[in-house]
């Protein structure tokens, strides 16, 4: 089966509405070229708010159900494809998650998954903001196939990927906010970014699965002045089962594009590389452990 993939890294403003209506353009755009699947990049309807902790911020939150699953789902439903956002839930009043919602091509939510690593660096004060995810590693059944759906942060974590892939995922897909810290020189920049391309690719790999990586582009200032911002370093990419790149974006732009992925091919690979065959599950019982020492 031929995956017909977009993908949309975008610059985003402090006005949400501009945003939403420059991603249903692109994804009509899309669309009309043949995508049966998009993806977008992480919390892409508003600016990172993550820099700064203030809880004035928290009113950016949406209930899920509600108004913009509405306007997703519809937007899902006319251009008919399977849609991948990701939202700032509002489960309950100081109750909050990061949160990606699949988008049927009629209209309905296949599913959710909440992000389950949330980080706390300078400048990504997620822990602020973000309850821990509580759905699990459980891939999302659309009619394109069996989405691993997981979110930024998870993508350093191999066993997130292998958890997704073992419960029977087509497909990994990481939804991103990622960038370089203004002072960090420009060999420290490089090794971030490609540690971060590495590792992911390494999912695809050891799991037989393509993978989908949608980062944020562009500078986003810290609100607080403490610090001179994020510059999102895009970069987003699809890789193949052997971890080869189908397609990578640039640094420094906004990008649409749609990728073909074979994801029949990824039962060859799994035969040429039988991994899942010689995982030595008898002997494995110490990952459930913080540390073995």
């Amino acid at each position: 089966m031929i995956l017909r993939t977009g993908i949309i890294q975008q610059q985003n403003s402090v006005d949400i509405e501009a945003n939403r209506a420059a991603i249903a353009e692109k994804i009509r755009a899309l669309a009309a070229d043949g995508a049966k699947l998009i993806v977008n990049q992480e919390l892409h309807d508003s600016l990172y708010f993550c820099q700064t902790e203030d809880v004035e911020a928290c009113s950016l939150a949406v209930p899920i159900p509600g108004d913009v699953t509405d306007f997703y789902g519809a937007l899902a439903r006319e251009c008919g494809v399977v849609l991948v956002c990701s939202l700032f839930e509002r489960r309950a009043p100081g109750l909050y998650h990061n949160t990606a919602v699949v988008f049927e091509a009629d209209g309905t939510i296949a599913g959710k998954y909440r992000k389950m690593h949330i980080p706390d660096d300078p400048a990504y004060y997620e822990k602020f903001y973000f309850t821990p995810g509580d759905l699990g590693f459980e891939p999302i059944d659309t009619s394109v196939g069996r989405l691993g759906v997981l979110v930024c942060w998870d993508q350093w974590y191999p066993e997130a990927a292998r958890l997704m892939a073992l419960a029977g995922a087509e497909v990994l897909i990481y939804p991103t906010a990622i960038g370089w810290e203004s002072t960090d020189s420009d060999d420290e920049k490089a090794r971030q970014r490609e540690a971060w391309t590495t590792v992911q690719r390494g999912h695809a790999i050891a799991n037989g699965l393509p993978v989908v990586a949608v980062n944020r582009v562009g500078q986003e200032p810290d609100p607080s002045g403490a610090t001179a911002g994020i510059q999102f370093w895009g970069s987003s990419f699809v890789a193949g089962p052997q971890g080869e790149f189908l397609y990578r974006a640039p640094s420094d732009a906004e990008a649409t594009a749609i990728v073909d992925i074979d994801t029949a091919r990824c039962e060859n690979v799994r035969r040429w590389w039988p991994f899942l065959r010689d995982r030595r599950i008898d002997a494995y019982a110490d990952l459930t452990k913080r540390f073995r020492r």
